[in-house]
């Protein structure tokens, strides 16, 4: 295997995972994953949002994939770092709390300087 085929495999596996993150924006949540059974509802994701962070993958996967001889490679990077910003900002209360526990104990009151649960 020659060095040069390495960035179109990374593109390519890149590529299918932006593909899978389109497909999971779009299709119905019980084809792929079951029932939730948290006690706490999560917040919705966005579907949109979703769908705009597989399409940045896609163009980094773009990116990689034509490497340093495309002459649009500038262009899909910068157009793939804004799909990928605006695309988490949308789901940004949805990552907020898949990634932050929720289940903190509640400070009840402050008594002097201790604080009473």
């Amino acid at each position: 295997m020659r060095l040069e085929t390495f960035p179109l495999l990374v593109g390519a596996f890149i590529g299918l995972i932006g593909i899978g993150l389109i497909f999971d924006a779009w299709a119905p949540d019980d084809i792929v994953v079951s029932p939730e059974r948290r006690q706490r509802p999560r917040h919705d994701r966005d579907r949109w949002g979703e769908a705009l962070v597989g399409l940045g993958v896609l163009a980094m996967a773009a990116a990689f994939i034509g490497r340093d001889t495309w002459r649009y490679s500038t262009i899909t990077v910068i157009a793939g770092a804004v799909l990928l910003l605006w695309g988490i900002k949308r789901n940004g209360s949805y990552l907020r709390g898949a990634f932050i526990r929720g289940d903190r104990p509640k400070r009840t009151f402050v008594e002097g300087s201790r604080c009473v649960r």
